[in-house]
């Protein structure tokens, strides 16, 4: 441990999003960090993303401007409804001074890949984080800060930070029972494609227009398709959303890149526009990802480790807040553990994770459930008219700044 020294060793299992979220934040002159991540390549694999307001005010508060630029972010302007004739049925206009900060979109890669840069750059305040690839953990011990990998490495920390996705190791141990992911009955479907791919498809302009930063949602026969541009405009990317029974491919409860099938997405979109139909049959191939969450679980706690991002409460993406609670957990980690004195003995350490716990849980546990609403046929299931409303949520999740902040709210309410 680090009670000879005035460093405070932290270990975080995963080298994901919400992983190096956490080593940016956590970064300080008294931090040593390192992150364990199973794969060989730390690569994230091609889909769009966004980053909610609430999660864009905080990577804003860490001055890493300069390693997200060359991703050629787009701040997403408005998000738009239709029916599948084409009808506006509802429009939310996103502006900064809503909520503080904008809706940003990035390519999933890019956003990974400038999170590393930033978590080992010498460029910012305190050590790099050291990354170790190709360490696949296979126990913890919670109470000592200790974590195996399947080939008998051991690793300790003061802190250990179990950010190691849906799929988590470390969730058993810290738990102390068996929690896996449950299939939700519904599939996505991912396409990306250049957008010059679009040229030549009669696409309704009042509905799309490739070039504007603006998602769209196209909403019938219980389905749905999320689209918009990414990469500073060179890219489109598509989500299409079908139950279970309707998507046909590969198993993908492990992973964004299954494969998928063209005709099968446009079978099961058959019943929509014929210019939607077009822009599947151009698809260069198509992901598959069956969509898996978890019950909120009664702690993320336990001895010197604490779960974050997916491993602590894997969310639907319908109201895309998965990333944004991870980095929201990132800067819960930073706010809590600043004070964390070098040579905490277990007890302390655990106290701190504790306030962290607190502060999260009902919050992350809410938007979770939101999630799980909004991911309910957004048409009535007679008349086809859409019931789905896409700013319900807004406001409670991306009015938010900070965790202690929100921890002082809740409990000026609560007296």
């Amino acid at each position: 441990m680090s009670s000879l020294t005035e460093e405070i060793k932290i270990i975080i299992v995963g080298g994901g999003i919400a992983g190096l979220a956490s080593a940016i934040a956590l970064r300080s002159p008294r931090h040593r960090i390192t992150i364990l991540e199973r794969s060989r390549m730390l690569r994230e694999t091609g889909a769009l993303i966004s980053l909610q307001p609430n999660a864009t005010k905080i990577v804003n508060s860490w001055d890493i401007s300069s390693f997200l630029e060359p991703c050629q972010p787009m701040v997403d302007k408005a998000f738009r409804l239709f029916d599948v004739s084409g009808k506006l049925v509802n429009e939310v206009h996103l502006d900064t001074s809503m909520f503080g900060a904008d809706r940003i979109l990035y390519h999933r890669q890019d956003l990974h890949s400038a999170l590393l840069q930033a978590a080992t750059s010498p460029k910012l305040p305190g050590p790099p984080a050291e990354v170790l690839t190709g360490k696949k953990i296979s126990s913890c011990d919670p109470e000592a800060g200790l974590v195996r990998t399947e080939d008998g490495e051991e690793y300790v920390g003061d802190v250990v930070v179990g950010a190691d996705g849906i799929h988590s190791v470390l969730r058993n141990s810290i738990v102390g029972e068996p929690r896996a992911a449950i299939p939700t009955g519904i599939s996505a479907y991912r396409v990306l494609l250049p957008v010059e791919q679009l040229a030549g498809i009669d696409i309704p302009k009042h509905i799309l227009d490739p070039s504007n930063p603006v998602t769209t949602m196209v909403v019938g026969h219980d389905r749905r398709v999320i689209m918009g541009p990414g990469r500073g405009g060179s890219v489109f990317g598509i989500v299409a959303l079908v139950p279970d029974s309707l998507a046909q491919g590969e198993s993908a409860a492990d992973s964004w890149v299954a494969p998928g099938s063209v005709p099968a997405l446009l079978e099961a979109y058959k019943d929509f526009p014929e210019w939607m139909l077009e822009i599947f049959r151009r698809a260069p191939d198509v992901a598959l990802w069956q969509l898996r969450d978890i019950d909120p679980l009664p702690t993320w706690v336990r001895g010197r480790a604490i779960l974050i991002g997916d491993a602590a409460h894997a969310m639907l993406p319908t109201q895309g807040q998965g990333a944004s609670q991870s980095i929201e957990d990132a800067e819960a980690l930073a706010a809590y553990l600043v004070d964390l004195p070098a040579g905490a003995s277990g007890g302390q350490v655990n106290e701190v994770l504790r306030e962290i716990f607190d502060a999260r849980y009902e919050r992350a546990s809410l938007i979770q459930k939101y999630s799980r609403q909004q991911a309910r046929p957004g048409t009535d299931a007679n008349s086809n008219e859409v019931k789905l409303n896409p700013g319900q949520f807004m406001k409670y999740n991306c009015a938010y700044e900070g965790a202690k902040k929100w921890a002082e709210t809740v409990k000026g309410a609560e007296t």
